[in-house]
């Protein structure tokens, strides 16, 4: 797309869909949201990016191959898990820390494994349909 206007607003609008896709992603365990939904904005955000300005600098912008992302992923998903199999017997068992009055847990660390392989796997179809343009 060669709108200037666009290519100017796609940045800001990039920063936002980040922003947003984060918080939805860190309040996911306690209220709708999460890992999903979070990485689905996020992608949004990376595809805005690249019809405005191109492959090429959404590419840039991620710093690793969308495969690589999946797999660390599917990896935070599966250390999410372990803990709850060595203390309660159970995988995907969450076990909580708190911290004052924030609550960290097992499933903050799997919701961030969910939102890394929506992010990779959306943006490995998106990206390589937009090369394809």
């Amino acid at each position: 797309m060669n709108s200037l206007i666009f290519a100017a607003f796609s940045r800001i609008l990039f920063g936002l869909m980040l922003a947003v896709s984060l918080y939805v992603l860190y309040r996911g365990h306690n209220e709708p949201g999460g890992g999903f939904v979070g990485g689905l904005i996020a992608a949004a955000g990376f595809a805005t990016l690249a019809l405005a300005r191109g492959v090429d600098v959404a590419r840039a912008t991620l710093r690793f191959e969308p495969m690589t992302v999946i797999g660390c992923g599917v990896l935070a998903a599966l250390l999410g898990g372990l803990p709850g199999l060595w203390l309660d017997d159970s995988f995907l068992a969450h076990q909580w820390a708190i911290l004052g009055s924030v609550h960290i847990g097992t499933t903050l660390l799997f919701d961030i494994g969910v939102y890394l392989v929506v992010l990779g796997g959306i943006l490995s179809l998106i990206l390589r349909f937009y090369e394809g343009l």
